[in-house]
């Protein structure tokens, strides 16, 4: 979990510092298998803080190791990857 400054979004969240998950990154990164991953962009998932999603909905994948220690994620995502 980080805290971020939202830049996109809501005019009223805007701006605002929240705590937030990082659920893809261009950025790559080395799994326990070896193999490399990374994604076309950064994305975030705002957060309260016992880890519950303030939002309803999530675009795009998210990476397996952010499914397996949010499960509640896990659970809004379309895709894992």
């Amino acid at each position: 979990m980080i805290v971020a400054t939202v830049k996109k979004g809501k005019p009223e969240l805007r701006k605002k510092v929240m705590p937030a998950v990082v659920i893809r990154q261009r950025k790559p990164f080395r799994r326990k298998d070896g193999t490399f991953i990374y994604f076309e962009d950064n994305a975030g998932v705002i957060v309260n803080n016992k880890g519950e999603m303030k939002g309803s909905a999530i675009t795009g994948p998210v990476a397996k190791e952010c499914a397996d220690l949010w499960p509640r994620i896990a659970s809004n995502a379309s895709s894992i990857a």
